[in-house]
């Protein structure tokens, strides 16, 4: 594949994007957050199908971080529909973070369909700047499909570690780039400005693995995989880091 070829379609791409970066500078894009959480909703529903062995795998632990009375209170930042419910342990305590106010709406129907939980609170914030949580104050943080999206991976790994308990878990499951001189990066490549404005705020070019590993953590446990999905967020990791 042809570097110039690859500059030369994303520069194509970044300019017919061009009328959606106006609008959004303007404002003009302020309902898409409103419509959003429909979106998610029904994406999820078919995501979770094609990924429900895999999730299963990935929260098959989450118990073994409970207190020894049993309790155990846990973050999910970006919670949006409330997608990950229903692989969560029975009587866990569940604080809910996203920065889209319209998503309570869609989660507050996935926590009637999960009674097993208990629901604490859902706050409106960013995952960078989560100053409602006092340090050290969580015994596990989730984070699916949201690493992609931040506007700062860095400061939002920084305020996991800082709300988490010593020895508690960080989950996480987030598409990543593809590895370099494969078709789906050079996709990837080109497409990333308007994927942006169609996952509001979402890249498919982010090497989020690197950031986990530079994280400070004190273990990392991490494994990319292909995911049963579209070609453009196929590439995964999926994993969880202990404090």
């Amino acid at each position: 594949m042809s570097y110039f070829l690859l500059k030369a379609c994303r520069l194509l791409c970044l300019l017919l994007t061009l009328p959606l970066r106006l609008g959004k500078t303007l404002g003009l894009l302020a309902a898409y957050k409103r419509l959003f959480p429909l979106l998610v909703y029904n994406i999820t529903i078919s995501y979770n199908n094609k990924m429900h062995r895999m999730k299963r795998e990935l929260f098959r632990n989450v118990h073994g971080f409970a207190n020894s009375d049993g309790s155990l209170r846990l973050l999910e930042i970006g919670s949006g529909t409330g997608a990950n419910f229903q692989f969560y342990p029975y009587g866990c305590t569940v604080l809910c973070v996203d920065p889209n106010p319209h998503f309570e709406t869609y989660l507050k129907k996935s926590m009637d369909e999960n009674k097993h939980l208990t629901y604490e609170a859902f706050l409106v914030a960013s995952a960078e700047d989560m100053v409602e949580l006092d340090d050290e104050s969580v015994d596990v943080v989730v984070c699916t499909l949201v690493l992609c999206s931040v506007k700062d991976v860095k400061m939002v790994l920084r305020e996991v570690r800082r709300v988490l308990k010593t020895g508690g878990a960080f989950y996480f499951m987030e598409h990543v780039v593809s590895k370099p001189s494969t078709w789906t990066y050079f996709l990837q490549y080109i497409i990333d400005p308007l994927w942006f404005y169609i996952g509001d705020g979402c890249s498919v070019t982010r090497a989020t693995w690197e950031e986990l590993e530079s994280a400070g953590f004190s273990e990392l446990h991490l494994k990319h995989f292909e995911a049963p999905v579209t070609l453009m967020i196929r590439p995964h990791i999926m994993g969880y880091s202990i404090k």
